[in-house]
């Protein structure tokens, strides 16, 4: 099968697939802070680290939903790693609220305080990357169309892990069991890792 990304046939495939093609997803579990002090909590799939040195992370908001506006009042946010045990806590903090409803009392999380930034983090969440602000950058299409898409790259000055999932010095992440974005309404989680060695030249 082949089409073209507007011309769809809807009869074989009524549901966009792009989302189950680009898959499993990073969830960031994004806390920010407005200019007021109104704390909000929301999942992004479309997220991921783009640098290693120093750490860079990055997320797109499709319309410029509370996270993305408070990120700019504020220059700073934490990306909290949503994991199997949060999952449920996780959807409830997805649901549109209103401005200034606090998402993570709303789905009983515990708040911890960051050490760098305002944005509290997610106290059970297992990781989190306190961030600072880089640019927001406004989508466009290749045609130069503005879209209401809105990528967001942070660079990350702090990082907490909970010292249990630490074996030897490495971070166990399959211990952590993180859960990731899939197609349609699909999330898969990490419970088992394998080794490749990357081959010199």
């Amino acid at each position: 099968m082949f089409y073209e990304n507007d011309k769809r046939d809807k009869r074989l495939l009524p549901h966009d697939p792009f989302k189950a093609i680009v898959a499993p997803r990073p969830i960031g579990w994004v806390t920010s802070i407005s200019a007021k002090g109104e704390v909000n909590l929301a999942p992004y799939s479309y997220f991921n680290g783009v640098n290693s040195r120093p750490n860079l992370v990055m997320f797109a908001s499709e319309g410029r939903k509370d996270s993305v506006t408070f990120i700019a009042e504020t220059r700073e946010f934490v990306c909290n790693l949503a994991t199997w045990d949060l999952r449920e806590r996780m959807n409830l903090t997805s649901a549109p609220l209103p401005r200034g409803v606090n998402e993570m009392q709303r789905a009983g999380l515990e708040a911890a305080p960051s050490r760098l930034v305002k944005p509290p983090r997610v106290a059970a969440s297992p990781c989190a990357l306190e961030c600072k602000l880089i640019k927001i950058v406004a989508m466009e299409t290749a045609d130069g169309a503005p879209l209401d898409c809105h990528v967001v790259f942070g660079q990350v000055v702090g990082v907490h892990i909970d010292d249990r999932f630490i074996v030897d010095g490495i971070l166990d992440t399959a211990a952590m069991k993180p859960i990731a974005r899939c197609g349609y309404d699909q999330y898969a989680v990490v419970e088992s890792v394998f080794s490749m060695i990357r081959p010199s030249a």
